[in-house]
């Protein structure tokens, strides 16, 4: 990553880094789609129980590795601050941080998965598909968690072409594992549902694995010297982590929980609806990848520009940012709002699910314009390392807005299911408008700061 001059350099530079990062992201999330959709395939049950089992997981993943997004503007600062002998230790710090949070899941959840869905009203085999489907997928928890702190390192760097060559690798071998665990193929038991966690815990081991080797092997990776000394534990470090992550990994949980909080409730309007529910929520999660990648980038090349206190410059990046997710959400809205009935018959054969598809699909179109504007927003922020306020005004928009709006809809007029949303899509636009706001407060006052009025 280089300092950039002019408008055209910068758009250059920020979609050479916001590029692989978009393929990395789609690839990450394939895994997810091609679970959903594999598990679709092979029973309408099965794919009930992935929904149910990915509505536990996701919220834990996202909200626990967006701490260890911190790593990011921590690199970030600390390369464009031209401090290249403080990096290792901080990535190492942050991969005891990572099995540290990893340990935390695995024991939490041995003790509160069976509880939690036994409380659900939930058919016999999509419990069971739920429980064993995250009893796979805890099994490669801690590489994932890893990976996470390993990728934030070489995309502070502005490697992230790397990174998506890694990934974009271990997608055909996850694909090829859900064909064998899923359906039973080449001698392996055939495990519906579950398969998929199988397949994805093996996965996630690969990728930990090929990390390590670039980082140790290749260049610049491997002039910072990252796994060539031992480095005892720092509680100064992780306070420097959690701190900074804590309100990172918060704000993502508290939006990806609503989502799952919704398919949670989703259980009493029957499997039909859990099934049509979470092929909406996982296509638009996929669109959603746009404008989270042009998110990520925004803070690789923000928190590059703040670590050399070059604000105008931090300011041109935002603008830019967040004028191509925009303009992608309208595109991506209109392709979503002709092309519907098509998108649902690729996760499903089942006619009722397809017709309750394409409904959901009609109200994930008012999703994108939202997203294209509170993720990148929100990426800025991560930037400036701006996290104590988003993360509030997240909480406030899902939950105390979003959340009970969607079930006042849902629940007393005749939208039903589609109330709650709704009720989503409400809880997005309240969050797009107040982290718009905090934006432009602290462009304002890194700007006074900069010609010195503070």
């Amino acid at each position: 990553m280089k300092q950039t001059f002019t408008t055209k350099g910068k758009l250059i530079q920020l979609i050479t880094i916001l590029i692989p990062i978009l393929f990395t992201q789609l690839a990450m999330y394939s895994m997810n789609f091609f679970d959903t959709m594999m598990s679709g395939k092979y029973s309408k049950t099965d794919l009930a129980g992935v929904a149910i089992g990915s509505s536990l997981w996701v919220p834990v993943f996202t909200g626990l590795s967006g701490i260890l997004l911190s790593i990011t503007p921590i690199i970030a600062h600390l390369v464009g601050g031209k401090k290249n002998k403080d990096v290792a230790f901080s990535v190492i710090q942050g991969i005891y941080a990572a099995i540290f949070l990893a340990i935390i899941i695995l024991v939490i959840g041995s003790f509160a998965l069976k509880p939690i869905l036994q409380q659900m009203n939930l058919e016999a085999h999509v419990r069971n598909v739920a429980k064993y489907y995250l009893v796979a997928l805890s099994f490669g928890i801690i590489p994932l968690f890893i990976y996470n702190v390993l990728r934030s390192f070489m995309d502070a760097l502005g490697m992230t072409r790397v990174t998506m060559i890694i990934t974009l690798l271990s997608l055909p071998i996850n694909v090829a594992l859900n064909f064998l665990f899923i359906f039973g193929n080449a001698g392996m038991p055939k495990l519906g549902g579950v398969g998929s966690g199988v397949a994805s815990a093996i996965t996630y081991w690969l990728i930990m694995f090929i990390a390590f080797a670039v980082i140790h092997f290749q260049k610049p990776f491997s002039s910072f010297m990252i796994f060539k000394k031992w480095y005892p534990v720092s509680f100064k470090k992780w306070k420097e982590i959690f701190v900074l992550g804590i309100p990172i990994g918060l704000s993502t949980f508290f939006e990806t929980s609503i989502f799952a909080a919704v398919t949670l409730v989703m259980a009493k309007y029957g499997t039909n609806i859990i099934a049509a529910h979470q092929i909406a929520i996982n296509f638009s999660s996929l669109l959603y990848m746009i404008p989270l990648s042009i998110s990520m980038a925004m803070t690789i090349v923000i928190g590059y520009e703040v670590g050399a206190e070059r604000f105008d410059d931090a300011r041109q990046y935002s603008k830019l940012g967040i004028s191509i997710a925009v303009v992608m959400a309208f595109i991506l809205g209109i392709l979503l709002l002709t092309n519907n009935e098509l998108v649902a018959k690729v996760y499903s054969n089942d006619i009722k699910v397809i017709a309750l598809t394409t409904h959901f699909l009609l109200y994930a179109v008012f999703f994108q314009l939202s997203d294209a504007i509170q993720a990148p927003v929100q990426g800025a922020l991560r930037g400036y390392k701006d996290v104590n306020v988003t993360f509030i005004m997240a909480f406030i928009s899902y939950w105390i807005i979003g959340l009970p709006f969607g079930y006042v809809i849902a629940n007393y007029t005749n939208f039903g299911p589609y109330g709650y949303w709704l009720g989503l899509i409400t809880g997005l636009a309240v969050g797009a408008i107040t982290l718009s706001l905090r934006l432009f407060y602290v462009l304002r006052k890194k700007g006074k700061t900069r010609i010195g009025l503070q």
